[in-house]
């Protein structure tokens, strides 16, 4: 028998987008809850429901491993599971109803379940766990296989007698110690899955590490239900090591999972050196800021085997930018796109469409900047108000009964953006074929005639489309929240190598 039956409800046939991309990564927040369980001693399984269907072979590992305890543990490291997907959140009530046909207790940890941990609880889950969750997942799971009284820990939530939501004074639960766990569990897993797949459809496999938790940056439009605005960063030492011995398990590229990479130089430099030691350096991609990019870091990266780099540039106009708060001028952006390919690393955007006050003009503006800068590959999304943002206050009353896309490629509007949602989409397929077209050799008659093709539908959608009662920019800028911003200069000041 087994103590815990770890698992989580993403399952990559249920979301079209991501199948046909066929870029499917480990469980990696998953995996790291059950090493915390294995190093309280608890017995603990985990079915991973990212390539194995999710009811009848989750009905297969209740069977076999008969556990007393079922957890629904989100992968916070993954982008997907921060989206608040509804096919997931599906997934997940099937998941707690099958399990307590078996008597089993339920627990739930993820974005979804913290933002709305009541409607949790009403579909078969006992508790949710909110916060850095790891310490109090082994403290609850303790307190349940020795049959003592549950312990009054930080981040628990569950239903009194009368049906109402029991909170701890504590909402989140802080785990600033998560940096000391041993590597995720890989070995409870089936890699030989992940690594079919990426040979079958790539030719090379790539898997996920993480060498942070958290980012300090204040981006009004940014959900950060788990770690608020704390930052928890593991060793170099530590994360070289781990590389390494992905690298001598046939690991040909990893990518890294973290919020925000390279916050700090000094521990870049460092990681170059212990990379460097060990001969551990696999190619690699990571997810950043372009003020983050100087030219000591960049060359750190390469050294340590960094071949990408996404930034989040999300617009190319400056008052778009001005008002998400996101504390980045352009000519940034376009001194670390220079900075990265003079030592030969892909340079990559993250563009986000529909931001309130976001008009034709700076669309405009952001086509023209992409044109510009020449980014080697872009990623488009549409503005999603999550709880907890200063972006989701601001259109909140504007929202209708669906607040959550369904999957990756729901991609609709859900308030009251300048175009509906058909528009952002044309913009988004021009810009995305406009820029694949430049990493070909040679641009043939049909790919031109496409992409002028796309662009003429992008313009005659334009004037149909608009939405009259639309936030202005003026107003998005007066109601901005006021929480300070941090410089880049100040958090460097407080930060350790």
């Amino acid at each position: 028998m087994t103590d815990v039956l770890l698992t989580h409800s993403y399952h990559l046939p249920y979301d079209a987008k991501q199948l046909r991309k066929m870029q499917p990564y480990t469980p990696i927040g998953t995996l790291y809850a059950a090493t915390a369980l294995r190093e309280q001693g608890i017995r603990v399984a985990v079915f991973d429901a990212m390539l194995e269907e999710p009811s009848i072979q989750f009905q297969a590992m209740l069977h076999k491993h008969q556990p007393k305890i079922v957890v629904v543990y989100e992968d916070d490291f993954n982008f997907l599971s921060k989206m608040c997907l509804t096919r997931m959140r599906e997934v997940a009530w099937e998941i707690a109803k099958a399990s307590r046909e078996v008597g089993a207790v339920v627990i739930v940890h993820g974005s979804d379940a913290t933002d709305n941990p009541g409607l949790f609880l009403l579909n078969g889950f006992d508790y949710v766990l909110c916060g850095e969750a790891e310490n109090v997942l082994r403290e609850l799971c303790d307190s349940i296989i020795r049959g003592v009284p549950v312990p009054q820990v930080d981040g628990l939530v569950s239903l009194g007698d009368q049906g109402q939501l029991v909170r701890s004074e504590q909402y989140l639960a802080k785990n600033p110690s998560w940096t000391q766990l041993s590597s995720p569990a890989r070995d409870l897993i089936d890699l030989d899955l992940y690594r079919t797949a990426w040979l079958n459809t790539h030719g090379y496999f790539s898997t996920n590490m993480v060498a942070s938790r958290g980012c300090p940056f204040h981006c009004n439009w940014c959900a950060k239900p788990i770690s608020g605005n704390r930052f928890h960063l593991r060793s170099a030492n530590s994360v070289a090591e781990e590389m390494s011995l992905l690298k001598s398990a046939g690991v040909e590229h990893v990518w890294f999972g973290d919020d925000i990479f390279a916050l700090n130089h000094h521990w870049v430099e460092a990681l170059a050196e212990e990379v460097t030691k060990r001969n551990a350096a696999i190619p690699f991609k990571v997810q950043s800021r372009a003020d983050l990019m100087s030219e000591q870091t960049a060359a750190n990266l390469q050294i340590a085997g960094c071949t990408e780099v996404w930034m989040g540039v999300e617009s190319g106009a400056q008052a778009i930018l001005d008002a998400m708060d996101k504390g980045l001028d352009l000519s940034t952006v376009i001194t670390a796109r220079e900075r990265l390919k003079q030592v030969g690393i892909r340079a990559c955007f993250f563009l986000q469409f529909g931001y309130p006050g976001e008009t034709w003009a700076e669309l405009q503006e952001t086509i023209a900047f992409v044109r510009e800068v020449r980014p080697d590959d872009i990623g488009i999304s549409f503005s999603y108000p999550l709880p907890g943002t200063v972006f989701y206050e601001r259109v909140r009353a504007e929202l209708g009964l669906k607040r959550n896309w369904t999957d990756s490629d729901d991609l609709c509007i859900m308030f009251h953006a300048a175009y509906k949602t058909d528009f952002y989409r044309a913009v988004r397929e021009a810009l995305h074929a406009e820029v694949d077209s430049w990493s070909m050799e040679s641009i043939t008659t049909e790919v031109d005639a496409r992409v002028k093709a796309l662009w003429q539908t992008v313009l005659d959608l334009e004037p149909v489309s608009r939405e009259s009662d639309a936030l202005t920019l003026s107003e998005t800028v007066n109601s901005r929240s006021k929480s300070p911003f941090v410089s880049i200069e100040q958090l460097a000041s407080s930060w350790k190598a």
